[in-house]
């Protein structure tokens, strides 16, 4: 199974707001995960970045790969 670790989108139109999941990576990208890490507001300035690094860390280390974007997150929160 290949585990990433990806944005899933809430909040309403023109109004997101992301949850930094854990999931599979044949599953949608808002559905069933595996567990939530943290979360991610652009709405706010600056953005709100919430991650848990504890979290984080550990499922990097069992080999779990992150996106583009949430790679980022995870460096700017120190998670990386």
């Amino acid at each position: 199974m290949a585990v990433r670790i990806r944005l899933a989108r809430h909040g309403s139109k023109k109004s997101p707001f992301y949850r930094i999941v854990v999931a599979d990576s044949r599953s949608p990208r808002d559905g069933r995960s595996i567990e939530r890490i943290g979360t991610y507001n652009p709405q706010t300035e600056p953005s709100d970045i919430q991650v848990d690094v504890e979290k984080a860390r550990e499922w990097l280390s069992h080999g779990a790969q992150p996106t583009n974007q949430v790679r980022k997150l995870l460096k700017i929160s120190g998670a990386l």
